[in-house]
């Protein structure tokens, strides 16, 4: 049976480095055995179909046709789409009260324990806020992400480390549930 994904490159097209042509990355997918190919914006979501039921795989055979293609290693996250319904579903934060911009989903490549976060004051940054959730955590910053202080806290690698981690505003994680919806 055929499951409809997203995949989420991480680190792509940003400050001029590390350059994947949207078009150039559809023909990727396509190259690898994917079909039902679209990408969405520039900064690395793609939606394709695939038999396949391991996301992991499905994220290596991606991430080592962009490789060949392109000549350096990007790490990509494939999640299906009940996964990403899930995400929207289960955010914490009323969504539908607030701009895209002041609510964002970092996805991790596997569960994360609750106490790589706890050194961190969440008193001290208020009004932002952050909750973990499935292989996820949903950032609040009301004043946006390029002014908050707490998404600078949690981008640190340490907290991160051995994880493959990539973040979306809300507008994303929406248009990738749509992409990826039967």
């Amino acid at each position: 049976m055929s499951t409809r994904y997203a995949a989420l490159l991480r680190g792509i097209n940003v400050g001029g480095h590390r350059k994947v042509p949207m078009a150039a990355l559809r023909e990727v997918l396509e190259d690898v055995g994917f079909s039902g190919v679209a990408t969405y914006l520039q900064s690395g979501n793609a939606v394709f179909t695939s038999d396949s039921a391991d996301e992991r795989a499905l994220a290596r055979t991606l991430e080592q046709g962009i490789e060949k293609r392109f000549g350096f290693t990007v790490d990509c996250l494939v999640r299906d789409a009940a996964y990403l319904r899930a995400i929207a579903d289960d955010c914490p934060f009323p969504a539908a009260e607030l701009e895209a911009r002041q609510l964002h989903v970092t996805y991790f490549s596997e569960g994360v324990d609750p106490e790589r976060f706890a050194a961190i004051d969440r008193a001290a940054f208020a009004p932002e806020e952050f909750r973990l959730g499935e292989r996820s955590l949903y950032l609040y910053a009301p004043d946006g992400l390029g002014r908050s202080k707490l998404a600078d806290v949690l981008a640190r690698p340490g907290l991160t480390r051995g994880i493959v981690a990539t973040s979306r505003n809300w507008n994303t994680v929406v248009k990738l549930v749509e992409l990826t919806a039967d």
